[in-house]
């Protein structure tokens, strides 16, 4: 199975968790000795939003702040790539081309941001069109998606499956802007609806969780 996979920076950055990378890399050496192909995604999370508010405060424009934003995600997608060591490709991928190249040579690709106007989000879904995957897994800082922003709901309801047209419904904000912060970026929405795929969405704080997925487990919310 060809599988992409997002790591919330969220997650891994909010602080920066090595432990936590170190384990997610454990898990996906171990996805792919099982023999699936991997493409791995990885957000700039806090750190990267902390950039745009510098950005915004020196009053660069929008693309200007999203490139910031790019740099901090591959930072993180750097130290994800050096950890698979002989694993992955040499370094990390800045175009679909070359995610789709590492693959095609066995390699597990890595990534971060790709350009200003999208999230990693959407870079995961991006991809995961371009190299034909078969399911793509979010990790995120929540148990899966809720039918509101379970942060600023305390009545929010966790759902364990909906389609893409139901996915868009739950989206408070529909449309991008540098440091978007939501569930899932509406752009990769809009990506999955001309390729549709199964998407899975989980709690990223429990690597294990991407596992249980490949093999076909309950975990978090599934969108189809």
């Amino acid at each position: 199975m060809r599988i992409v996979f997002r790591i919330g920076g969220s997650v891994v950055a909010n602080p920066i968790n090595t432990d936590l990378m170190a384990k997610y890399v454990e898990t996906l050496q171990t996805i792919k000795q099982q023999g699936h192909e991997i493409v791995v995604i990885v957000g700039g999370g806090k750190l990267a939003r902390e950039f745009i508010t510098i950005a915004k405060s020196l009053q660069l424009p929008m693309q200007a702040q999203d490139r910031l934003a790019i740099s901090v995600s591959r930072l993180f997608a750097q130290l994800v790539l050096e950890k698979f060591g002989d694993a992955a490709c040499s370094k990390v991928a800045v175009s679909l081309d070359e995610a789709a190249e590492c693959l095609a040579a066995g390699k597990v690709a890595v990534m971060g941001g790709l350009k200003p106007g999208i999230t990693t989000d959407t870079v995961a879904a991006l991809v995961a069109e371009r190299v034909n995957a078969d399911l793509l897994v979010k990790g995120t800082d929540q148990d899966g998606i809720y039918n509101k922003d379970p942060r600023t709901n305390p009545d929010a309801v966790k759902l364990d499956k909906l389609s893409l047209g139901d996915l868009s419904k739950v989206l408070s904000q529909v449309e991008h802007k540098a440091g978007i912060h939501q569930i899932i970026d509406p752009m990769a929405v809009e990506v999955l609806k001309r390729h549709p795929m199964r998407l899975v969405v989980v709690n990223g704080f429990k690597p294990e969780n991407f596992l249980a997925v490949v093999e076909g487990k309950t975990v978090g919310t599934v969108v189809d």
